[in-house]
Parts: structure tokens; C-alpha cells; sequence
């Protein structure tokens, strides 16, 4: 197979989210993953183990395409045992609290030593320097901190987090980011590098409309609901149909005369309320009112499909369940039925980035706790059926 990361050994000591999805993408290009979890398994997995299961979806999800393994680095053979793994890999990627690895005395600056081609990548919330780094940091409290929820909900009401868990993934998205770009740098230096990513940076572009909100009006954005964040914009929002929503957005001026062309209102096409983006946000009751009369009375599929027709930016707003069952991502094969193990029949995703004359890689089942031990340890690193047991006897994995 030609696939982009095809000879590149990553160990993963990814947990939860972030990691893991920064690893999964490596896995997905080719590079060779090895999941390094804690004997009693990572957080993730311990949510399941508690109730007597071995993975759940999300772990199923993010731990394609790896092999998984054991160890006990609070055991000196554990230690010593992922100095002689990392001698031998390219990436070591943890998400860890700041100094984790440090403290269990296998950090940067000792893997380093053992090899100085080692790409070493630690995902973090608020960095591993500045005075917040030791702030404890979930998708959740980092949403909170990086004014995510402070515009985030109803205008009315309370702040609210974004449903999905949109700052793990974005960390993960940049650790692997990093840790390319690392790669490449590599091929000209010959050295690793230290490679971090702080979740509350990584989310901080997203919130251009509100920091633009505040240049114009001197105010602290407010929450707007389904409106632009910026509330420069109309029409943009959730419009209700006979059978859910449908968002629409006026992106340039062209779909304005579009949209009420489509809803059957050329009478509106002179009206000076709603000329330009600023007509129309200074009347924006009036200008979604026109919208939500003629989206009321159809189905959210008779919108889209004549919006679609008309050149205007729409879609249905659909559930988890309509997603994951989405014929087009299924044709373009991100979606995928995958016959788990532990699972049965899951939908698991593919890859999002697509470098075209790359083979794609074939889905494989995410690991059971330490399925992989003697494969690793035992083939790669040479240690044997005898060593394995060692190992297991002393605890280390």
C-alpha cells in the first residue's frame, strides 16, 4: 500500500478524546499506532469495564486501525520498557496533565536522551507554561474558559456548552497537525522536537465573529442563539418547517434576490428593508419573519431540495441517528459498517483527510486491553513468549 505515514511507528498514550483522535488520523494515513494504556485500561475504557464490557463506541470509533498494549509506568520495568520502545518509534503523543510524564520520570527531556529523532507531542487544556497550566481541563471547563459558552444559547437564557465536543477534537486536529509538521522538519534537521498543543488556543480562532462584534459595538457579545454570532447577518438562523428545522444562511448579496425568488416574493427584490446585509440585520424580526412564513408550511425536505435548486445555503437539521446513516458520507466511504468484536455491527468513521493517489486504509477493529502484548513486545521489541511473561509477572504490564 502507498499510504502518506506508511514506516512511521507512533506510541499512543492518547486517553478520552483529544489523543486519541490525533493518533486515529495517523493510524488512518498509515503510520503504525501503538495504544499504550494502563494495565486497568484509560479512563475511557474504565467507564465500561466498571459494568463488566470491554470498549464502547467512542472507543471503538477513535481506536481503529491501532494495536494495544499494557504497562505500568509506575513499575521501573515499565519505565524501562518504554525507553526501549520509544528508542525504536518516531512519535510519543500523551495528553496528560502537565508534568505527568515528568513526574513518572519519563518525560521529553529523558526520552530525548534515548532518542533524539523522537517526535514528542502532549496535548494539554490551558499549555504546559503561564499561570493557568495547572488548571484541571475537560471539553467541558475549557468551553467555559475560551468564552464558547458565554455566547453560546439563547439570548434569554443561561450560557450554554456546544453540544458536541468540539474542543477535545479540535486539540486533537492540531496535535496532529503538529506532530506532521514535526515530521517534515525532521526530514531536513534529522532531530525531534517537543511538540504542544493547548485545547484553549487551539479554540480561540473560532470565536472571530464575537471578537468582531466587540471591535464594532465596544460590547461584550451576547448570545444569539441561531442568529450569527456577530449579528451582522440575515438571514441566518434555524427556520421551523411541518417536521423539524431547516437552517438557511444569506451568505453573499447574490442569495438574497434567490431566496425570496424561491419562496415566490419578487416583491421584496426592491424593498429597501432588506437591500444588503445591513438592511436586513437592522430588520432582522422582519426579515426571518418572511423566511419562517414560507418554511412553516413545508416539509424540511421541500425546503432544502428548493433551496437547493435556487443556489441558496441550506440544509435539514438532522439527528444523530439521520447522520450516521447518511447515504452521501456512506458513498464517499467516511461512514463504513464495521463488524466489531466486542460491538457487533457499528458504523465507525473513516479518515476526513483524503490525499488523492494514497490507498486508503482498510478499517480494523479497535484492540481489547492489551490484545497486542505479545505481538509488541514479544516480536517487536524481541523480548519473546519468555520475556512477556516476565514482564507480566512483574507486574510491568
Amino acid at each position: 500500500m502507498t499510504t502518506p505515514l506508511a514506516g512511521i511507528t507512533v506510541l499512543d498514550f492518547g486517553q478520552i478524546y483529544q489523543g486519541p483522535y490525533a493518533t486515529l488520523l495517523m493510524a488512518k494515513a498509515g503510520a503504525t499506532v501503538i495504544k499504550i494504556e494502563p494495565p486497568r485500561g484509560e479512563p475511557l475504557r474504565r467507564r465500561v469495564m466498571a459494568a463488566g464490557g470491554d470498549t464502547t463506541l467512542p472507543m471503538a470509533m477513535l481506536n481503529a486501525n491501532k494495536k494495544g498494549v499494557t504497562i505500568n509506568l509506575k513499575s521501573e520495568r515499565g519505565k524501562e520498557l518504554l525507553k526501549q520502545m520509544a528508542a525504536r518509534a518516531d512519535v510519543l503523543l500523551e495528553n496528560f496533565s502537565p508534568g505527568t510524564m515528568d513526574g513518572l520520570g519519563v518525560g521529553y527531556d529523558v526520552l530525548k536522551s534515548v532518542n533524539p529523532r523522537l517526535i514528542y507531542a502532549t496535548g494539554t487544556g490551558f499549555g504546559i507554561s503561564g499561570p493557568d497550566r495547572d488548571n484541571l481541563a475537560m471539553d467541558f471547563t475549557i468551553q467555559a474558559a475560551s468564552g464558547i459558552m458565554s455566547v453560546t444559547g439563547d439570548p434569554s437564557g443561561p450560557p450554554m456548552k456546544a453540544g458536541p465536543t468540539l474542543v477535545d477534537f479540535m486539540g486533537g486536529i492540531h496535535l496532529y497537525a503538529g506532530v506532521v509538521t514535526a515530521l517534515f522538519q525532521r526530514m531536513t534537521t534529522g532531530m525531534g522536537q517537543l511538540v504542544e498543543v493547548a485545547m484553549q488556543e487551539t479554540v480561540y480562532p473560532t470565536l472571530a465573529s464575537s471578537y468582531d462584534y466587540y471591535r464594532r459595538t465596544g460590547k461584550p457579545p451576547p448570545r444569539a442563539g441561531n442568529r450569527q454570532a456577530g449579528l451582522n447577518s440575515a438571514p441566518y438562523n434555524a427556520f421551523v418547517t411541518t417536521d423539524g428545522h431547516v437552517a438557511v444562511h444569506v451568505v453573499t448579496e447574490e442569495h438574497w434576490p434567490n431566496l425570496l425568488r424561491a419562496m415566490g416574493r419578487e416583491d421584496l427584490l426592491d424593498d429597501p428593508r432588506f437591500k444588503s446585509h445591513p438592511d436586513r440585520a437592522a430588520n432582522m424580526e422582519a426579515t426571518e419573519a418572511i423566511v419562517t412564513a414560507w418554511t412553516s408550511t413545508r416539509t424540511k425536505a421541500e425546503v432544502a431540495a428548493t433551496l437547493k435548486r435556487f443556489r441558496v445555503p441550506c440544509a435539514p437539521v438532522r439527528n444523530a441517528i439521520e447522520v450516521m446513516n447518511d447515504a452521501h458520507m456512506h458513498a464517499r466511504g467516511m461512514l463504513q459498517h464495521v463488524n466489531h468484536p466486542a460491538l457487533g455491527d457499528v458504523i465507525l468513521p473513516n479518515s476526513p483527510l483524503r490525499l488523492h493517489g494514497a490507498d486508503r486504509t482498510e478499517a480494523v477493529p479497535s484492540p481489547s486491553l492489551g490484545q497486542h502484548n505479545q505481538e509488541v513486545y514479544g516480536e517487536w521489541l524481541g523480548l519473546g513468549a519468555d520475556g512477556v511473561a516476565a514482564l507480566q509477572r512483574d507486574g510491568a504490564i
